[in-house]
């Protein structure tokens, strides 16, 4: 499973860790002395791993069990599996009002400009466009405003020892002892609930395979450094499939009577089928045109494109570009992805 981020908000992120035990954990015998019967496994596993037990002797003693965590986790659309989801998604208008504010579309104009150098470097270097960059940077953290304050250590072997997504959440776990051992203190090593982290929320393992550093100095640092964060989001976008110089969609107008039964996609994604489901198969745009369907904006006629009507029949529809499932590996979400489109145009407008 690739995923940058757990599907997280912005208000999730910045939830506290209440001191008392919630009591539907309580109901459901998870206990901090379950967790402490469980961290052998974990000492066993980070060992296999290779972390050092000077490390190990070190964080161990101090793991404590986060119910917060796992409430979160549980609260969950789908009970915390990502990509699933309860009931019919809402309307991309609604969505839109609600995650693309002109404030957030302001401030992503403000950061835009102020690192336009620097993104035009990082552009050069990794084919994926300043503005793609910065709306990320703004949907994850705004503009790394918000990062979240849950400690990694606790919530990830929190999750470990709950058990729906063990092996996940185990080698994320491992993954942050590495970062300690990388010289990181425990103190910097915090974010989300999920174990997302930094200005790009890259899960710990992530962050081991595909963080980079942007500015130079040798380091990674996705928290404090800008350069680092953004020059991160590229290097991950190009590994998930992002090809330089094709937008991630355009805007369409399709014709009443158009016969959607015709291009419905029968293949099965394997990963987040429900989000996949809801685009058509695969046509180049001059094949579209010729159904009658028209972008709303440049886009060569040999793209290979997929249809996607996120409010049905009468509604703006999209043009969706391969690109567009770059975006799609970041977080497994339509709206996300399509937010994240829309952003980018408007911040490098």
């Amino acid at each position: 499973m690739r995923l940058a981020v757990v599907a997280l908000g912005i208000a999730v992120l910045s939830a506290a860790q209440p001191a008392g035990q919630a009591p539907a954990i309580a109901q459901s015998g998870l206990s901090q002395a379950g967790f402490e019967a469980f961290l052998p496994q974990l000492r066993a596993e980070a060992l296999r791993a290779g972390v050092s037990r000077a490390t190990i002797e070190r964080v161990f003693p101090e793991l404590v069990f986060s119910p917060r965590t796992i409430e979160l986790d549980r609260n969950q659309p789908g009970g915390g599996t990502p990509g699933r989801s309860s009931g019919p998604p809402p309307p991309l208008a609604s969505y839109r009002a609600r995650h693309l504010t002109q404030a957030l579309i302001d401030r992503g104009r403000n950061r835009y400009a102020a690192n336009r150098g620097r993104l035009g470097e990082i552009s050069r270097r990794y084919g994926v466009p300043g503005g793609v960059l910065v709306a990320i940077w703004g949907k994850e953290t705004s503009y790394g405003a918000i990062m979240g304050d849950f400690d990694l250590l606790n919530s990830l072997a929190s999750l470990a020892y709950e058990g729906r997504r063990r092996a996940l959440f185990t080698g994320e776990f491992v993954a942050t002892l590495q970062m300690l051992e990388r010289g990181f203190p425990r103190s910097r090593l915090t974010g989300s609930w999920a174990g997302a982290t930094g200005q790009s929320q890259f899960l710990p393992s992530v962050y081991i395979r595909l963080a980079v550093d942007g500015d130079g100095d040798g380091r990674a640092d996705i928290w404090r450094s800008e350069a680092d964060a953004l020059a991160s989001i590229a290097n991950y976008l190009r590994n998930a499939g992002w090809r330089p110089g094709q937008p991630w969609g355009v805007a369409a107008r399709v014709p009443s009577g158009f016969n959607r039964a015709a291009v419905v996609n029968r293949m099965r994604a394997p990963r987040c089928p429900a989000v996949f489901e809801r685009h058509s198969r695969w046509l180049t745009v001059a094949e579209w045109r010729r159904l009658g369907i028209v972008p709303l904006g440049g886009i060569p006629d040999n793209a290979m494109v997929s249809l996607f009507e996120p409010d049905g029949p009468g509604a703006t529809a999209y043009l969706l570009t391969t690109t567009y499932r770059a975006i799609l590996d970041y977080n497994c979400s339509n709206y996300y992805a399509m937010t994240v489109g829309l952003l980018a145009d408007s911040v490098a407008r």
